[in-house]
């Protein structure tokens, strides 16, 4: 396998500007929501057999799904069989696009329903090449028995039937593709040796060399290497992906996926800033409500980074943003997840706890790990803010949750929930005065989460169990320990500001002198941009004026 970094590594060549998120006005020729978009994809080249008039419509959808963009998917496979009634892959086509993002945890309901029948259609269809025959074959294992099986047992089943395909038609680009990232989906999360992440590369990068402008390509070496180990060999990919499909939301978000691991703010600002954008647009245009779930998404990545930057008024104006998207489908996974996180990000990053003990619980219940953010975020609040009842009273709520999602077979998400509710315990702990048991609790919480990958869904967790631990031993006095918990937080979050300036005030308080300076410089270089007045950058300032 070939990892190649990016010989852009130091490449910071975009204006940022820290305006809210608002839509850009709209000229008459961008009010047709699909002609905009065509040649603006990227380049796909997969035949199949149909119609000719099928075969052209059936390329450009496929650039649209190798862009995760639902909504015009549905709407492009739709014009295949309008062409083609008889296209089996155009069924096919809606089966995948259907399911959404592999990494969200599939579809539930209607989207389930959706999805089955397609994946039925196109195997009564006719498929008259092997490649057709395996990729049909593949989805409807994806969707074989889905009252019965869960939704990750049935990627497994289809990542199977990919590994199969692959195998007896190894030279299809295609076939490649969609094999290399069933590999990635189906990936461990506490596999810090990111084995199939690898596998994965090996199969995806030689592709991208021979076909740099396919969107598909680039989308899913981004993924693949969507890791704190692996990220600086998706440099490359992430800033060709933006260029490659400029008309597509998630192209232009995506590569903060690597820009976030990377500690590239700036970069992950104007990312998001410019997805966000981008589906507004597209949803004013298709008459949609303001924006998709996914510009949901975007808006939490931005949130994140705009406050590692201390740029508190552009996260606010985000989250305000957020808030008025009030599509029907921002409910579940990315829905749930990101709404709830990037409101309760500016409690907790800025310290305020008193406020993160006030985040409202979501009241829609299809999706508890939302909830779980938000009681995790309360228990913190309550606990740091002196309200030890009402912590262990979210602290019950999280091990109902964690119960809910073993129920469920949500082995992942179970073992998140739980890692928060330790977290949290800690807290509580500490606030009684039992240092002893609340540090071990905090430890035990952060090396699980040490083995336990972030989900892609997320830019982050809200606070690092690590972080939170070296909180505590920083209150605790053991401030050479704190400094190596912060330490230890920053090599797998890089540049986060609340680790940077933890281990300047534990280097001081340690009498570091030297190593306070430096971690203090970080925070300043960090705060450049930053808003509202912080206590942390008077300290920082302070320390490095009297040196």
């Amino acid at each position: 396998m070939r990892l190649r970094p990016s010989h852009h590594s130091g490449w910071l060549g975009l204006a940022i500007v820290t305006i809210l998120f608002t839509a850009p006005a709209l000229g008459a020729q961008e009010h047709d929501a699909h002609r905009h978009v065509e040649g603006r994809l990227g380049r796909v080249d997969f035949r199949v057999s149909c119609t000719p008039d099928a075969r052209r419509l059936f390329e450009h959808a496929m650039a649209v799904l190798h862009s995760f963009w639902w909504e015009e998917g549905e709407r492009a496979f739709g014009e295949v069989l309008t062409a083609d009634s008889t296209c089996a892959m155009a069924q096919w086509g809606l089966a995948m696009n259907a399911w959404g993002n592999p990494f969200a945890g599939g579809p539930v309901g209607a989207g389930l329903a959706k999805g089955v029948a397609a994946a039925e259609r196109a195997a009564v269809l006719p498929a008259r090449t092997a490649r057709e025959q395996g990729l049909i074959a593949a989805t409807a294992a994806l969707y074989r028995n889905a009252g019965a099986t869960t939704n990750a047992q049935r990627l497994q089943a289809y990542a199977d039937t990919m590994a199969r395909v692959y195998r007896d038609i190894p030279g299809d680009v295609e076939v490649a593709i969609y094999h290399a990232l069933a590999i990635v989906a189906t990936a461990p999360r506490t596999d810090t040796t990111f084995a199939q992440q690898r596998r994965a590369v090996a199969i995806l990068e030689p592709l991208f060399t021979r076909h740099p402008d396919h969107p598909g390509l680039a989308h899913y070496l981004i993924h693949a290497t969507d890791s704190p180990g692996l990220a600086r060999f998706g440099l490359f990919a992430a800033r060709r992906y933006a260029l490659i499909a400029p008309a597509a939301p998630h192209a232009q978000h995506m590569p903060s996926h690597i820009f976030v691991r990377l500690g590239l703010w700036d970069e992950t600002i104007s990312s998001n800033r410019k997805s966000y954008r981008a589906g507004v647009a597209y949803a004013a245009s298709a008459g949609l409500p303001g924006a998709t779930r996914e510009e949901l998404h975007a808006l939490d990545y931005a949130v994140y980074a705009y406050l590692q930057r201390g740029q508190v008024s552009a996260a606010r104006g985000a989250r305000s943003a957020a808030e008025r998207i009030t599509a029907a489908d921002t409910r579940g996974v990315i829905g749930g997840y990101n709404r709830t996180a990037l409101a309760a990000r500016i409690p907790l990053e800025r310290g305020e706890w008193a406020a993160a003990a006030q985040i409202p619980v979501p009241a829609d219940s299809s999706y508890p790990v939302a909830a779980a953010l938000a009681r995790f975020t309360r228990a913190i609040g309550s606990a740091r803010s002196g309200n030890a009842e009402r912590a262990r009273a979210e602290i019950a709520a999280l091990d109902t949750i964690a119960s809910s999602l073993d129920a469920r077979q949500e082995t992942y998400w179970a073992r998140v929930v739980r890692i928060k509710r330790t977290a949290a315990g800690a807290w509580v702990r500490f606030a009684a005065g039992d240092t002893v048991a609340a540090l071990a609790l905090a430890t035990a919480a952060a090396d699980t989460e040490e083995v336990t990958d972030k989900h892609p869904i997320t830019p982050a967790e809200l606070l690092p169990a690590r972080e939170l631990e070296a909180d505590m031993l920083l209150e605790a006095g053991r401030y050479g320990m704190a400094r190596d918990a912060y330490r230890a937080t920053l090599a797998v979050e890089r540049g986060r500001a609340r680790s940077t300036f933890g281990a300047a005030r534990a280097a001081e308080l340690a009498s570091d002198s030297a190593a306070a300076a430096t971690s203090y410089k970080e925070f300043l270089k960090l705060m450049e941009k930053a808003d509202g007045g912080r206590r942390e950058i008077a300290e920082a300032r302070t320390f490095v004026s009297r040196r």
